[in-house]
């Protein structure tokens, strides 16, 4: 409901928020009735075209929402803003084998990922960054992005995501 409220809001068609977001319209359709489990790509597609935090459509501050794509699992640990910026921060889970694709976010959202333990391929699909335990990434998530983990060990990281208020 909370799509339907924010697309509304903005006055965008179904049908135009579907191929903006590069989803299929009946996909979009089901992800507002409830009817559909949507994955993480298809979450931050429509988002990014809403221009909102994921948050923004995730179940209310008393659950701990957890979404999952085809290799992330992201537990939602936190939501905080200052004068400049939304943060959602995430306790992340990537699995070795697939590699998770995620599309661009609004403008000027930076990610930044801490690894506690596995090695993490992740960033720019065009220019991906490495951490093992330890390290950090940060780059900005306006353009498609990947993650995946590195050998046969599960990733397990912090993800806070900075989206810069309009």
């Amino acid at each position: 409901m909370r799509v339907r409220a924010l697309r509304e809001e903005r006055g965008i068609s179904l049908s135009t928020l579907a191929r903006l977001a590069g989803v299929g319209k009946a996909t979009l359709s089901g992800l507002e009735n409830g009817t559909r489990n949507p994955t993480l790509e298809t979450l931050y597609a429509v988002t990014a075209q809403l221009g909102v935090p994921l948050t923004a459509v995730l179940s209310g501050p008393a659950e701990t929402p957890t979404v999952r794509g085809a290799a992330v699992s992201a537990t939602l640990l936190e939501v905080f803003s200052d004068t400049d910026a939304t943060y959602e921060l995430y306790r992340m889970r990537v699995s070795p084998g697939p590699t998770q694709l995620s599309p661009a976010h609004q403008s000027g959202v930076t990610e930044h990922v801490t690894v506690f333990s596995g090695v993490l391929r992740a960033g720019p699909v065009d220019a991906p960054l490495t951490a093992g335990p330890g390290g950090f990434l940060r780059w900005t998530s306006d353009v498609p992005h990947s993650y995946t983990a590195v050998g046969d060990e599960q990733v397990r990281a912090s993800l806070l995501l900075r989206y810069p208020k309009r």
